[in-house]
């Protein structure tokens, strides 16, 4: 018996085509260079993994933990942002555990908002960050990406709208456009926020992923951001730990205490041996943290030079782990952001994520995820550029 739901209204997952294709060329036999997701290919530090081993020996954490993180897990990442911001945190009322900054960021917006509540987000965006908002049955108001257009907007929405916006929706560095801000942007913000009782939600996942001279700040740096904002952060990326799904909430108090509550109702909490080990990661990984960053590093540049002789010009980004690519000249305004994808998989074997799956503000771009070697980017070019040579 069918039975409509809010799923229901969801539109097709773009990503799926992608994977599809993907799937179809690689039984074929085909040598898919794959850039369409951020899936860190490096492995998780050593010492995190035989953390982890010893304390899965350990059958005292066999049992539930609790959904809040455990006490040493939420103080060592108040200690990281002592060391990293020199913001002071709370680990018992300004720090919570989640399984990962998805579900978090999910179960947040469930948390906070009522069906028909505005909430601003900024577009193209991690899926997320959108859907999230569609699936509380809140609608989903969109801004620019770019800082600056994202704050004038932002403006006139909260001048207009009814019901009035309590909630913005923003990530720096961003995915997918790789656009990174200074402290000062933040000040702005929360001064924005504190005119108009208005609740931020940063989603830092590529703090350590900066490259250069650029630091990329946290907003929870600005004085008084802690009574308007929360700020969520994850060993995804930086620490290589995509699989163990550790991320963290940390901020504001009293909203913080309703994603609290939600989720007693929601898990028992992370296996308490990952939390342990993550524990190490923020702790002791430093360095670590460093070399997977020049890596990424070394990553972009060579696949920002290498494209150029190709005959495909990209902007380096200062952050995040991917390259944010207008379509090249040569098929611009020929082909849509999905048809160049199908075309790069079918003519030069690579996949890339199309731009208008992260909403139509991203169309005639795409995504790459810096997840294959030099000695595989090289190759993409080159087999690139005999792609374009037919266009």
């Amino acid at each position: 018996m069918e039975r409509a739901s809010i799923v229901d209204t969801l539109p097709v997952y773009i990503f799926d085509e992608i994977n599809r294709l993907k799937y179809e060329a690689r039984v074929k036999g085909r040598d898919v260079i794959d850039f369409g997701m951020g899936n860190p290919d490096i492995p998780t530090p050593p010492v995190v993994v035989e953390k982890l081993r010893h304390a899965v020996l350990d059958p005292r954490n066999h049992r539930y933990s609790v959904s809040r993180g455990i006490p040493g897990v939420r103080r060592e990442l108040a200690y990281w942002y002592k060391r990293k911001y020199d913001v002071d945190l709370d680990p018992d009322q300004e720090v919570l555990l989640t399984l990962g900054a998805k579900e978090g960021f999910n179960h947040l917006i469930q948390a906070i908002t009522e069906p028909g509540e505005h909430l601003l987000v900024t577009s193209p965006c991690y899926p997320i960050h959108r859907f999230a908002v569609q699936l509380s049955r809140s609608v989903p108001v969109l801004l620019p990406a770019d800082p600056e257009g994202m704050l004038c907007e932002a403006q006139k929405a909260l001048q207009t709208l009814n019901p009035r916006p309590r909630t913005l929706i923003i990530s720096y560095p961003n995915n997918p456009t790789t656009a990174c801000v200074y402290l000062e942007f933040f000040s702005r913000v929360v001064a924005l926020a504190r005119q108009n009782d208005l609740l931020v939600i940063h989603d830092f996942a590529y703090a350590d992923l900066v490259y250069d001279d650029y630091r990329a700040p946290s907003i929870l740096q600005v004085p008084g951001a802690k009574e308007t904002a929360l700020e969520f952060y994850s060993l995804t990326k930086g620490y290589s730990m995509a699989g163990w799904r550790v991320g963290f909430c940390s901020g504001h108090a009293p909203v913080l205490n309703k994603l609290r509550r939600l989720k007693s109702y929601m898990d028992y909490g992370m296996f308490q041996p990952i939390q342990i080990a993550a524990a190490v990661a923020l702790r002791d990984c430093d360095a670590e943290v460093e070399r997977i960053v020049r890596t990424y590093q070394d990553r972009r540049d060579c696949l920002i030079r290498n494209f150029d002789q190709a005959g495909w010009h990209i902007e380096p980004p200062r952050g995040t782990l991917f390259v944010w690519a207008p379509l090249p000249e040569s098929v611009r305004g020929r082909m849509s952001s999905l048809d160049f994808a199908r075309f790069l998989l079918a003519e030069a074997e690579v996949a890339v994520a199309p731009g208008i799956g992260f909403g139509e503000a991203g169309e005639g771009w795409v995504r790459l995820a810096l997840v294959e070697n030099e000695h595989r980017i090289k190759q993409a070019a080159r087999n690139i550029r005999r792609a374009l040579s037919k266009c």
